[in-house]
């Protein structure tokens, strides 16, 4: 079959509505797919998340990304930073009771 962007988002639409008539609650996997239709809808839309965005299935993901992982990087070195002090003050303490 020749695919082309307009099917594969059909292809797409239909799986995300099949899954939704029979319960489940999930977006479409590429091994819902034949491997020539995961190779078409990936060769328009690009990675497979991105494929689903396009489709409309999966809503888009923020565009705050950097924002998000900026702050995950300042909560991870603030964690590091707390567990060094606490270590230190330990050894601190330790020392005085000798």
């Amino acid at each position: 079959m020749k695919y082309n962007p307009e099917i594969c988002m059909e292809l797409l639409k239909t799986k995300k509505e099949e899954l939704k008539q029979a319960g489940e609650n999930r977006y479409p996997q590429r091994n819902d797919f034949s491997d020539e239709e995961v190779a078409a809808i990936k060769s328009f839309f690009g990675p497979w998340p991105r494929a689903l965005e396009a489709a409309g299935v999966k809503p888009p993901r923020s565009d705050d990304r950097a924002t998000h992982n900026k702050e995950k990087r300042i909560r991870a070195k603030r964690r590091r930073t707390m567990a060094k002090k606490q270590k230190t003050e330990e050894n601190q303490n330790e020392k005085t009771e000798k």
